[in-house]
């Protein structure tokens, strides 16, 4: 691995300077430093201006960009240029477009128009960056490899001809033989029994629902196959530069099929492209989950937000602009969740192309606008924050997350299609951050020593090893909280039998006879006045018979008289189990309760006042405090230090304006 480094905090953006005229490129430069920005991706989507015909490579423009952003004291992120193939390629080579599951192909016109798996895209890819790489290696401005362009945003499964002779290939590496293959994916069923891997496809579609082993399988092969590609252009660059690598991830609700917990060893540095869903009904949740789930991929250690928007975005039904000091809370909360870099997408509003209308640094009408204004803002405020860069938050909870449950959980024939694996794992996020907790998102395998508490919500796959890990965490005095749904089925799919939760059930103390979903909209109560719905489940015998206390039970549905929470005393620590779906009160209610049994500090007030909080710590003991206000109301709190965003000290007590941000660099209050 090679060290990231940078001065401080960075502020970035996506350049394009191939869509302007080069004399609009010194105004650039110069707008570029009144504003403070000092990290600027560029040639992320150059292939066809750099490499016009097969072969022949103009880097007349690129050298000018680059000379310019050197001359400027302006660090590069310099993308590959392999994000989108340039028509010559995909008309020569018509077989390096992808295919979708019904077999149709998908045409130029777009972006991503390749297949993962195409050996000739590998073959041109490798040789653009091999030039690039030749050519810029140890350029002055050069700070960072962007490798690609969000790999697999459009294109992550393809079931062409050469996707299927890899993923038999994957598939041979995996299994060694066929009869693995056999008993992992069950193909005793429907008779699919395969006698050689020569006879297995892709998951194509079919009359009927597909076997989903196989489409697991293939869900880790096409991951595995974009990681490939960053690989093998990762190996290029190594051979050319010193320069460290990353690309960008996408850790966002919408993109489900790239595993970046299996992605992160191989990047120098853990990056992310954020932009909030309006479609969803919280936003700003799931951009504060999404950020601690970054940063769990990271390992704890700081991350570059690679893109986020100064205002509206473009692909949304409904395209809504932000707020005034939206953008500033946004990027700051990024930045408390351990974001080192707040970088956008882009620089400069485009005039054309599909992505005309997504919001810029620069927006259509210039300078003289609230846009322009506070993107100078944030480039003052992240100057201030410099001091932060390094130091890691601080979490004393976990919530287990893993790909390939968000695969199986919402994949075709489960108990309940309205049980989304995504969604309740963000619910449960919710409910902790009602609480004013910071958490750690991590894989299912990360260590836990250090936490007070870990929560499982609807982890769908787990391994033994895996599920031992939490056993051993409970025992030794840690509080474990499990969300229905969880270790139901082994890392092939398929079902633990004895009893649901399966992995879970020992430590649980419960076992769960059947499964009991509900219609979307009907209302589940429990004896103990919570409200519910989505699940409920029949128990095979009443655990409060082996000593596991039940604290509710169902008072109607399917499930009437069947426990619904249950609490189980595990060595020096606790398992508690909930089998359904709490209403959001409820939940975080519940959560409260998980979280005093485990001795972790809450602040429900401060979060029902519409405040977050969330601590930043250096080696060294330094401690900065971040207090995202999203209310309509000031908040004011007692502290000692220095607040970063004013510039101002704090003798007794800080004030929080409404919609704003402070950050404290910490003194003890006395």
């Amino acid at each position: 691995m090679r060290a990231y480094t940078h001065p401080g905090i960075a502020f970035g953006c996506d350049w394009n300077p191939e869509q302007w005229d080069p004399a609009v490129w010194r105004e650039d430069v110069r707008l570029m430093r009144d504003a403070g920005v000092d990290l600027v991706a560029v040639n992320v989507f150059g292939w066809s201006q750099v490499e016009p015909r097969p072969g022949e490579y103009d880097f007349t423009a690129l050298d000018e960009v680059m000379d310019l952003l050197a001359a400027h004291g302006i660090r590069a992120n310099l993308g590959t240029g392999t994000s989108s193939t340039p028509p010559w390629l995909t008309t020569a080579h018509p077989e390096v477009l992808p295919v979708a599951a019904d077999g149709t192909t998908r045409w130029p016109g777009g972006r991503q128009a390749f297949c993962p798996s195409s050996p000739v895209y590998r073959e041109r890819s490798l040789a653009l960056v091999d030039a690039v790489a030749t050519r810029y290696g140890d350029h002055p401005a050069l700070a960072l490899w962007h490798v690609s362009n969000e790999l697999g945003c459009h294109n992550a499964l393809c079931y062409c001809d050469a996707s299927a002779a890899a993923f038999r290939t994957w598939l041979r590496e995996r299994y060694a033989d066929v009869a693995a293959l056999n008993a992992a994916w069950g193909t005793t069923f429907w008779s699919q029994r395969y006698g050689s891997f020569d006879e297995v496809l892709p998951p194509r579609l079919t009359l009927s629902t597909r076997n989903p082993g196989q489409v697991l399988d293939f869900h880790r092969f096409s991951s595995d196959a974009l990681l490939d590609q960053l690989r093998a252009e990762t190996a290029v660059i190594r051979a050319r530069s010193a320069a460290p690598v990353t690309t960008n991830f996408m850790v966002t609700d919408h993109i489900r099929n790239l595993d970046y917990l299996s992605w992160a060893p191989y990047v120098d540095v853990v990056a992310n492209d954020h932009y909030l869903d309006h479609r969803l009904a919280d936003p700003t949740t799931e951009l504060a989950f999404s950020a601690d789930l970054t940063r769990g991929i990271a390992g704890g250690a700081p991350w570059l937000l690679m893109e986020h928007s100064t205002g509206a975005v473009n692909w949304q039904p409904v395209n809504v602009p932000k707020g005034p000091g939206e953008m500033l809370r946004n990027s700051l909360t990024h930045v408390a969740r351990g974001a080192d870099a707040v970088c956008f997408f882009q620089w400069r509003a485009s005039t054309q192309g599909s992505e005309k209308f997504h919001s810029a640094l620069v927006p259509h009408a210039g300078t003289a606008t609230r846009q322009w204004r506070e993107a100078v803002e944030l480039g003052t405020v992240l100057d201030r924050l410099d001091e932060v860069a390094g130091s890691r938050v601080q979490a004393d909870v976990a919530v287990l997350f893993g790909w390939e449950s968000w695969w199986t959980l919402d994949g075709e024939n489960v108990p309940s299609t309205a049980v989304r694996y995504r969604d309740q794992v963000v619910r449960t996020y919710a409910a902790l951050r009602a609480q004013g907790v910071t958490v750690d998102v991590v894989g299912a395998d990360a260590p836990l020593d250090g936490y007070r508490a870990v929560v499982v919500p609807a982890l769908h796959v787990v391994r033994d090893a895996d599920a031992a890990a939490v056993a051993r965490f409970a025992e030794a005095g840690g509080t474990v909280l499990v969300t229905f749904a969880s270790g139901v089925v082994d890392e092939h799919d398929a079902v633990r039998l004895g009893g649901y939760p399966g992995a879970f059930r020992d430590l649980l103390g419960v076992t769960v006879e059947e499964f009991a979903p509900v219609l979307p909209d009907q209302v589940l109560t429990l004896d103990t006045g919570e409200r519910a719905g989505l699940w409920s489940e029949r128990f095979a015998a009443d655990p409060a018979d082996a000593g596991t206390a039940v604290l509710s039970r169902f008072a109607d549905g399917p499930a009437a008289g069947e426990p619904a929470i249950t609490r189980r005393a595990v060595g020096s620590g606790s398992a508690w189990y909930v089998a359904t779906a709490l209403d959001a009160p409820d939940l975080a209610d519940l959560m409260g309760r998980v979280l005093a049994d485990a001795g972790v500090a809450t602040a429900p007030d401060l979060a029902a006042a519409g405040v977050e909080r969330v601590v930043r710590a250096a080696a060294d003991g330094r401690r900065w405090t971040f207090l995202v206000n999203h209310a309509a109301a000031d908040v004011t709190l007692p502290a000692r230090g220095h607040e970063l965003v004013t510039d101002t000290a704090v003798a007794h007590e800080l004030v929080v304006p409404a919609r704003a941000v402070r950050v404290l660099r910490e003194e003890p209050v006395r």
